[in-house]
Order: C-alpha cells, then structure tokens, then sequence
C-alpha cells in the first residue's frame, strides 16, 4: 500500500491533492491513502472561521468547503489529525472521530481505525502543561483564551491510548514527541530554526505525552507537523528492540517539503475505514470517566473494574459493521455566490456522533457546560497507570514550551531579522 503524508495542511486540500495527482503521472504510480498531520482546517462557512485560532491575515476559507458541500469529492482516501489552528467548533462535534466530509476522516481528539489491514492512531492537538489535566470544558463559541486551550491535548484522551496493547502501525501526532531531537540531525534542525535552538539543548523541544506514546506504543512509523520543517529521525526501543521511523513534515507552500510518499505491507482487505474494535472497547470503558468541567482529574494507581468489554463490542460490529456511519452535513456550507447569512455559533448535535454513541450505548456528553471560569478542586479518577501526585502535578504546571502556540510567529520574526531566538 502506498501513503502519501502530508505536514500542515493550512486548508489547501486543492493544493495537496493536485502535488499527489502530478508525482503519480511523473512516476507512474497510484496513491492508496493521504494521512494529514493537523491544522487540517476544516472551515465550512464563515461562521467556522471566528473558531480558528490564526491572524486576521491568515483567516481565510480555503478549499475545505469545496469538499464539505459536495462540489467536489476527495480524490484520495483522507485521513486526519487536529493541530493548533483548525475549526475546532467543529471538530468537537467529531470529538470521536467521523467523517469531516465525504471521503474524509477526522480521527477525533485521540483515536484508532483501520485501512485495510492497516492500524492507524493518532492525537490531535498541542502540548501545553497548564491544560494537560483539566477536563474538555470548552464549548463554541469559544473565547480569546478557550479559542486556545480547546486543542490543547488532555491527560484523559492520552490515556486512553496508553491502553492500547494490539500493535499500532502508523501513529499521527501534529507535536514532536520531547526528545526525538536526539534521534536525528538536531545540528542541521537548529541551523534551519535557530529559534528552537535552546529548547533542543535543554531537551524542552516537543510533546512530553506524545513521547510517553511513542515509549508505549512503539510503531514502525510515527509522522508530524507543527514546526514547519522536515525532520527524519530513527528511534531504537531498546537493545535489540522494534524501531520506529520519525518523520516531520513541513506545512503546505511552494517549495516546502510538505509531503512523503511511502509504502507499507498490506495484506488483501477491504481498502476503506473501518472502526477498531479494541479502540471502541477502550472508548465504551473509559466514557464514565470523561471529563468536561475544570477541574483537575488526579490519576491513581487503582485499577478498572474488570469488564469484558471487548467481546461486547465484536458482538456489536458483527450485528452492524464496522464501516463508520455515514457523512450528514450540520451547517450550510460557504457559497461564493451568495452573500452570507447569520448562523447558528453554538454546539450542533453531528448525526454521525450521535450515532456512534447509540452503538456503544453512551449517553451524549458534549454538550454539557462548565459553568466556572477557573480551575476546582482535583477529581480523583482510577487508573491502571500510578502517573501523577499532586506535588508532580503542581510542579508541572509552571513548565511550558517557550514558543507559544503559533509557529508561523516565530518565522516572521526570524524573517525579519530579529536576534533573539
């Protein structure tokens, strides 16, 4: 089977998908699969655009709306990860993962499905320690801060894949995993981002869950995005252990190495998405202990009551398939044609999530509201993983990455000359 994987997408699908149609015609070839690492922007209508965290300059629709109305479809299988600038109003809606248009598919906050034979995970969203144990208390439309902290990755969806024991093969994070600059050529890296020089030395460049993942999961291939350049990278899990190939991938501009083509063995099966069983029996699980307020959630060393959740959910995906439910738009797509109207800017109920939970038996969260501004008191929640004290947790929190969320700030800074990265 033959991938092509893309970085940064920033809304040009357009672009993408006309770079993978000339590589097959210059080299005879036909790609099965396109895998985009975050700030996919999935921007219907105007109204998505308040939710996505850019520049007034960068704000635009793109072509994401072409694909979502149906005036054209996506040459390619498509399959994506949220960054740090997308619509998160609706991605939340896809907090699960669906699809985001027909022959497109969001693979949700964290999540797991197959192509093929072929097990692809992925975690959307950014690092960023004072979020990491609150709940998904944000809710569109979002605020200046809540516009931010809604992509931050939370403990509670890493955790959920730290579950998974079944062999991953692919793995999608828009953050590197902390540490990967040890495992390729961080000189050159630094040379071309001088900016990230201090956080390689001082080993603060990335992602501390994503590395807690890439330990845990270990898979033959993980790509990347977010910091807008190529990095390769070989990673050795022990002596004599599996080795997993890194790969970051810059965004989508001309002359930017955006994009790789690669092939994987694939034995005979169905070309097309498929639910994960193990993944759905991890998501059935650990539902009760969603959290959506404020609150920290403190993890023990206590185990999970012992269920067989496994075998319920084959018994379920035998009764239906494990085909996804089927695309339904929620929101009147952008019209060029058309001056825009008023829409709703409120959460919208995604038929697709709604019946998603109907298969699993769980009641719909997403809706639910925090109604405070500021952080509570700790949840305790059971956990098979002894991870955290609150002395840990605490101290956690005054670290960060220096360099903010937004890359492209940085490049302009550098652009211009400016000598203090």
């Amino acid at each position: 089977m033959k991938i092509a994987v893309e970085g940064c997408l920033h809304g040009e699908l357009d672009k993408v998908y006309a770079t993978i149609k000339r590589l097959e015609e210059a080299e005879n070839t036909k790609i099965d699969l396109l895998l985009c690492c975050g700030d996919f922007q999935a921007v219907r209508n105007e109204e998505d655009l308040k939710s996505l965290n850019v520049p007034p300059k960068y704000r635009h629709m793109n072509s994401f709306w072409k694909y979502y109305s149906g005036q054209v479809t996506a040459p390619y299988p498509t399959i994506f990860i949220g960054g740090n600038h997308e619509a998160s109003n609706y991605l939340w809606e896809l907090y699960y993962g669906g699809w985001a248009a027909p022959n497109i598919y969001f693979l949700g906050f964290a999540g797991v499905i197959k192509y093929g034979n072929i097990r692809i995970g992925g975690l959307s969203g950014i690092y960023k320690s004072k979020d990491y144990h609150l709940g998904h208390y944000e809710r569109p439309p979002y605020d200046d801060n809540s516009i931010r902290s809604v992509y931050h990755v939370r403990q509670y969806d890493v955790l959920r894949l730290m579950q998974i024991k079944e062999p991953i093969d692919i793995f999608l994070s828009h953050d590197w995993p902390l540490g990967i600059t040890e495992y390729g050529n961080w000189e050159k890296l630094v040379q071309q981002k001088p900016f990230f020089k201090d956080e390689v030395r001082l080993r603060t460049l990335g992602s501390k869950p994503a590395a807690e993942l890439l330990d845990k999961l270990k898979p033959p291939y993980w790509f990347s995005a977010h910091l807008h350049c190529r990095f390769p990278a070989i990673i050795q899990h022990g002596e004599n252990g599996p080795i997993t190939k890194f790969l970051a991938l810059d965004k989508c501009l001309p002359g930017r190495r955006f994009l790789q083509i690669f092939e994987i063995k694939s034995d005979p099966g169905p070309p097309e998405i498929q639910y994960d069983e193990e993944w759905l029996a991890i998501t059935r699980k650990f539902n009760r202990f969603f959290p959506l307020s404020r609150e920290y959630f403190h993890l023990r060393s206590d185990h999970f009551e012992s269920q067989d959740f496994r075998n319920w959910v084959r018994s379920q995906l035998n009764a239906r398939g494990a085909k996804p439910f089927e695309f339904l738009k929620t929101m009147p797509s952008f019209d060029p044609n058309k001056p825009s109207s008023a829409l709703p800017s409120g959460h919208c109920r995604n038929p697709q999530t709604v019946s998603f939970l109907k298969l699993l038996e769980l009641p719909y969260l997403l809706d639910i509201k925090d109604e405070t501004s500021t952080p509570k008191k700790i949840t305790e929640f059971s956990s098979p993983l002894g991870i955290h004290s609150q002395k840990n947790l605490d101290v956690e929190e005054g670290e960060d990455d220096v360099h903010g969320d937004d890359v492209d700030e940085l490049e302009e800074l550098a652009a211009c000359g400016n000598d203090e990265f």
